[in-house]
């Protein structure tokens, strides 16, 4: 499972050394640059790691390049907090949907086409994970850059109650995107690169789906709290992510409730 240095002709990772439950292997930080250009986007710089950081930084300059743009795909500290730092070593400015993320950077808007260089790079909206969450389509690499909307191995937590509506909308469009513009690469905020998108996105909608129908199958067999749904629905969870399951479970309620107060409007 190589992460550290994969990725696709214009994309590079530097994998951040911090793994864990919520991280997998570590933080993907990626380098896209155009062949023989010397401007770099640079997409999640990172948590907090100096080492990490300067390795970053000293990657680029070793390819006789220059960082001109960090961008980070929504505001987790283990994306974002070394934002600051990074800027400091490079000069480029940090993008970001949330003003609080950004380093003399500017927001980000969905449809708009950032080019670096040579290099272009389009941002697609992908509330879900978190609100300010966003895609990257790398188009002359029919790859797709996902943050955390798309992980390399197992499912993204759904960070507040109200959104698995919008993150089942953006599954849907990413899927459509992928269609649209043959996408053939996925390159994940976190685990190693996917080589089957449209498979991989279906799967992921499936799993979101199936995952509603258990919650529902607990509420009826006579579960009414956060807890005893997650004792049903994730028996095998470990106690680090236990508060992450929670998290799902209020969204997955949330979103039932929401579905069926429109159903019920529909019939009436």
């Amino acid at each position: 499972m190589r992460i550290d240095g994969s990725g696709t002709l214009r994309a590079s990772c530097v994998l951040c050394p911090n793994p864990g439950p919520m991280t997998l292997e570590g933080t993907n930080t990626w380098i896209l640059r155009e062949p023989g250009a010397r401007g770099v986007v640079v997409v999640d710089p990172g948590p907090h790691d100096e080492r990490h950081l300067e390795r970053v930084a000293r990657t680029v300059q070793e390819q006789g390049a220059q960082v001109l743009m960090a961008i980070v795909t929504h505001r987790h500290p283990d994306h974002t907090e070394g934002g600051r730092y990074f800027s400091e070593l490079t000069g480029a400015p940090v993008h970001a949907v949330d003003p609080e993320m950004r380093v003399g950077g500017a927001g980000l808007v969905d449809g708009e086409v950032l080019t670096v260089d040579g290099l272009s790079v389009r941002v697609i909206a992908t509330p879900g994970h978190t609100d300010d969450s966003i895609c990257l389509l790398l188009e002359s690499d029919n790859a797709l850059l996902t943050g955390d909307t798309v992980l390399g191995h197992g499912t993204p937590v759904i960070d507040g109650d109200d959104g698995l509506g919008p993150y089942m909308d953006s599954l849907y469009r990413l899927r459509d995107i992928a269609r649209e513009h043959q996408v053939r690469t996925i390159l994940p905020g976190h685990g190693p690169i996917l080589s089957s998108p449209l498979s991989v996105l279906s799967s992921y909608i499936d799993h979101r789906e199936s995952r509603l129908d258990q919650v529902r199958s607990a509420l009826r067999a006579g579960a009414t709290r956060v807890e005893e749904i997650i004792d049903r629905v994730y028996p095998d969870i470990s106690e680090q992510i236990r508060g992450a399951a929670g998290s799902s479970v209020r969204a997955q309620l949330r979103y039932l409730a929401v579905r069926d107060e429109l159903s019920a409007e529909a019939e009436s």
